[in-house]
C-alpha cells in the first residue's frame, strides 16, 4: 500500500469508516412510504409545516432545506436518504467520543499494567503489539461498527423519521460534554458548546432529557458545586435559552400561515404550549406499572439480538473494566443507560424501540472497553496481530450478519401500493373515514400533497376528529367538507375544549357530540358524493354500538374499504386486480395490512352470495388463496362456493 493511502486511512479512518457504513445503509434504504409517521413528516418537510407533538422544527426546517438540492429522486427517496445521512454522520461523532474516552481511560492504566509486569517478572515482558496508535483506531472502527448495525440504530437509517436526526443529535451532545470534561485548559467556550448542542437536541426531539444524567455527572463531578461553576451553567443557559426560542418561534410563525399539515395548530400560547409538551401524549407515560413490566421484558428480549449477541458479551467485559479504569466514567454511563430505560418502559406506547437509542449508545461505550480488553488478552495468547484483527473483525461484523435481514427495507412498497389502491378505488371527490395511520392515511397525505395522486379524495382521520385542531385543518384542505353541519361541530369544540384545558368537563357530552360529529359527516355527504368508512371502523365501533349509519343506509364491501350506500339493493364493484408487494421479512404492520385485504375481499365474497351470484364470489376467494395463502378462508364460505 503506498504511503500516502496509508498516511489518509491513519488520520481519516472514522471518516472513512462512516462512508463505508452509510454505503451499507444506502442497500437497505426504503424506496418510498413505509409504516407509521413516514408519510406525515416527509410532507411535513417538504411543505414546511407542522408535524405531530412536539413538533420537530429543526427536522422540519433542515429537512425543507435540505430536500431543495437538486437530486434526481422522488421526494419520499430523498427524505429516506436523509434519515441514512443523519445516522452516519451520528455515528461519525460518536466514534469521534469514543476515541476521546479510549484516549482518556487507556493510556494511564496501560503504564500502570506495565510497571505491574516489570515487578512480577524482570527476565521478560511481554510488550504489546497493539500501541495506542493501532489499538485506538481498531477499537473505535469495530465499535462503531457494532452500534451502527445494532438493529434499532440501524433501523432509524432506513427511512424518514426524527430518531435518525435524534442519533446526531445525541452524539453531538455526548461529544461536547467529552470535550468540556477532558479538557485540560479552562475554556468556558466548551460549555457553551455543549449549551448550544442540547439546544438543539431539545429542538428536535424531548428524548434528549435522557442524555442530561450523563453530562450532569461529568460536569458536577469536573466543575464542582460553587460559584465558578454556577457561572459556567449560566454561560450554557445563555446559548441554550435563545437557541430553543429561535427554533420553537418556528411554529406559531409557521402555523399563522395555516400550512396544508398544521397539527395543533399552535397560533397561540394555548395550542402551542399543549403542542410542545405532547400534551395528548402525556396519558401514556407512567401509566401503570403492568405496562413497565411489559416493556422491560420485552427491552431484555430484545437487547441480545441488538448487537449480535456478541456486543452483550463484550459490553459486560467493558462495563467490569471501566470501573477499574475509569470510575466516574462507569457511574456515569451505566446511571444514564438505567435512567433512560427507567424512564421508556413507563411510556406505554406500541412503537417504543426508537426511545431505547440512549441505553444503546450508553452500552456501546462499554463495548468499546470490552474489545480493548479482548485485545489485550487475544495478545496475551497469540502471537500472529493479524489473527487478532481477524477474531476482533468477526466479532465486530456478527450485528451486520445477523440483523441485516429484518432491518433490510429496500424491498418494502407494501404501504405505496395499498394507499394507492384505497384511493384509486374511490370515485371522484369521495370521502374516506378511517383511522389507519400507520397504514395509509399518514402515507396519503405524502401521495395527495407531494405527488398530486387523487388530491380530490377527502380522508377523514376518526381519531383525529377528536381534536379541535383538526377541524381548522380539514376546513383548510378541503373547504366545504362541514357545509350544513356548522352546529355540530361547533358543539363538539365546545364541548371538547375544556378537557383539552385540563378544565371540568362532561365526558358523556364529548362523547355524544363527537358521534354526531361523525355520523353528521356521512348523511350530511352522502347524497353528493360517495362515501367510505375503513375495516377498523366496521370491526369495532360500529360492532360495539358506538356508531351507527343513518335510517336506510349500508354498508358494501367495495376492495378494501366499505362504501355506504343507501337501500338494500345489490351494488356491483370491479374486479379486483389489484397487487400488493410484500417483501421477503414481513412485520406487524404488513400482517396487518394483509389481514386487512384478505378480510375485505372475504367480506365482499359473501356479500356476492347474499344475492347469489356464486361465481362473482369465487372471483374474490380465488384472489385471497392465491395473494394470500395462509390467510384462513372460512370453511362454510369455501364450501358454500365449490
Amino acid at each position: 500500500m503506498l504511503p500516502i493511502i496509508k498516511e489518509l486511512i491513519k488520520k481519516y479512518y472514522i471518516s472513512l469508516s462512516s462512508i463505508c457504513i452509510f454505503i451499507i445503509y444506502i442497500l437497505t434504504l426504503a424506496p418510498g412510504v413505509v409504516e407509521i409517521d413516514a408519510g406525515e413528516l416527509a410532507t411535513v418537510q417538504a411543505t414546511l409545516g407542522i408535524a405531530h407533538p412536539t413538533g420537530y422544527p429543526l427536522f422540519t426546517i433542515l429537512g425543507f432545506l435540505l430536500l431543495k438540492i437538486p437530486f434526481p429522486a422522488s421526494i419520499i427517496y430523498k427524505a429516506n436518504l436523509l434519515a441514512a445521512i443523519w445516522c452516519s454522520l451520528g455515528l461519525w461523532i460518536f466514534m469521534k467520543s469514543i476515541l476521546i474516552v479510549l484516549e482518556n481511560s487507556i493510556n494511564a492504566n496501560q503504564k500502570d499494567e506495565k510497571i505491574k509486569n516489570k515487578k512480577a517478572d524482570k527476565k521478560a515482558v511481554k510488550t504489546t503489539n497493539f500501541t495506542p496508535s493501532y489499538l485506538f483506531p481498531s477499537v473505535t472502527i469495530f465499535s462503531g461498527i457494532m452500534l451502527g448495525f445494532s438493529k434499532t440504530f440501524w433501523m432509524q437509517s432506513t427511512s424518514v423519521e426524527v430518531y435518525s436526526l435524534q442519533i446526531f443529535l445525541f452524539g453531538l451532545i455526548i461529544y461536547a460534554t467529552l470535550k468540556a470534561y477532558f479538557s485540560i485548559k479552562e475554556d468556558n467556550t466548551k460549555w457553551m458548546w455543549f449549551g448550544f448542542s442540547l439546544a438543539l437536541g431539545f429542538s428536535n426531539h424531548m428524548t434528549t432529557l435522557l442524555v442530561l444524567p450523563f453530562s450532569a455527572i461529568l460536569f458536577f463531578q469536573k466543575e464542582k458545586l460553587n460559584n465558578v461553576s454556577g457561572k459556567k451553567i449560566l454561560l450554557a443557559l445563555s446559548v441554550f435559552i435563545p437557541t430553543l426560542i429561535i427554533f420553537y418561534s418556528y411554529l406559531p410563525l409557521r402555523a399563522a400561515s395555516n400550512p396544508i399539515m398544521n397539527w395543533g395548530n399552535p397560533i397561540n400560547y394555548e395550542n402551542f404550549f399543549r403542542h410542545i409538551s405532547g400534551k395528548q401524549y402525556q396519558v401514556w407515560m407512567f401509566s401503570s406499572i403492568e405496562a413497565a413490566k411489559k416493556h422491560l421484558a420485552t427491552y431484555l428480549e430484545n437487547f441480545p439480538a441488538e448487537f449480535g449477541y456478541t456486543g452483550v458479551i463484550l459490553g459486560l467485559i467493558g462495563i467490569i473494566y471501566s470501573y477499574k479504569v475509569k470510575r466516574i466514567l462507569f457511574y456515569a454511563l451505566l446511571i444514564t443507560l438505567f435512567a433512560s430505560v427507567l424512564y421508556v418502559i413507563n411510556y406505554d406506547i406500541t412503537d417504543l424501540d426508537s426511545y431505547f437509542l440512549m441505553s444503546y449508545m450508553m452500552f456501546t461505550f462499554f463495548i468499546a472497553l470490552g474489545f480493548v480488553r479482548l485485545i489485550f488478552y487475544l495478545q496475551k495468547n497469540l502471537t500472529n496481530v493479524k489473527t487478532v484483527i481477524a477474531i476482533t473483525t468477526i466479532i465486530a461484523l456478527c450485528p451486520l450478519v445477523l440483523n441485516y435481514s429484518d432491518v433490510d427495507q429496500s424491498d418494502v412498497h407494501t404501504f405505496e401500493d395499498y394507499t394507492r389502491t384505497i384511493l384509486n378505488s374511490t370515485e371522484k371527490n369521495s370521502i374516506i373515514m378511517s383511522y389507519q395511520w400507520d397504514y395509509f392515511v399518514a402515507a396519503s397525505y405524502y401521495f395527495q400533497n407531494l405527488e398530486d395522486f387523487r388530491n380530490d379524495v377527502t380522508i377523514i382521520d376518526k381519531e383525529l376528529l377528536r381534536r379541535s385542531w383538526y377541524y381548522n385543518q380539514l376546513r383548510r384542505n378541503h373547504p366545504h367538507i362541514f357545509d350544513g353541519m356548522e352546529i355540530e361541530v361547533s358543539n363538539f369544540i365546545d364541548a371538547v375544549r375544556p378537557f383539552e384545558r385540563d378544565e371540568q368537563y362532561n365526558p358523556n357530552v364529548i362523547e355524544n357530540c363527537y358521534r354526531a360529529v361523525m355520523t353528521k359527516i356521512i348523511s350530511g355527504n352522502v347524497d353528493k358524493k360517495n362515501v367510505y368508512i375503513g375495516i377498523e371502523l366496521f370491526q369495532n365501533e360500529m360492532q360495539r354500538g358506538e356508531f351507527t349509519l343513518p335510517n336506510g343506509y349500508q354498508l358494501v364491501p367495495d376492495v378494501f374499504l366499505f362504501k355506504v350506500v343507501k337501500g338494500n339493493e345489490y351494488v356491483p364493484a370491479v374486479v379486483p386486480n389489484f397487487t400488493l408487494r410484500f417483501p421477503k421479512e414481513m412485520n406487524k404492520y404488513l400482517d396487518k395490512i394483509e389481514n386487512f385485504a384478505a378480510t375485505m375481499l372475504v367480506y365482499r365474497a359473501s356479500y356476492e352470495l347474499q344475492f347469489n351470484k356464486p361465481e362473482r364470489a369465487r372471483i374474490y376467494i380465488d384472489k385471497v388463496k392465491r395473494d394470500f395463502p395462509d390467510y384462513q378462508i372460512p370453511y362454510d364460505l369455501e364450501n358454500s362456493i365449490k
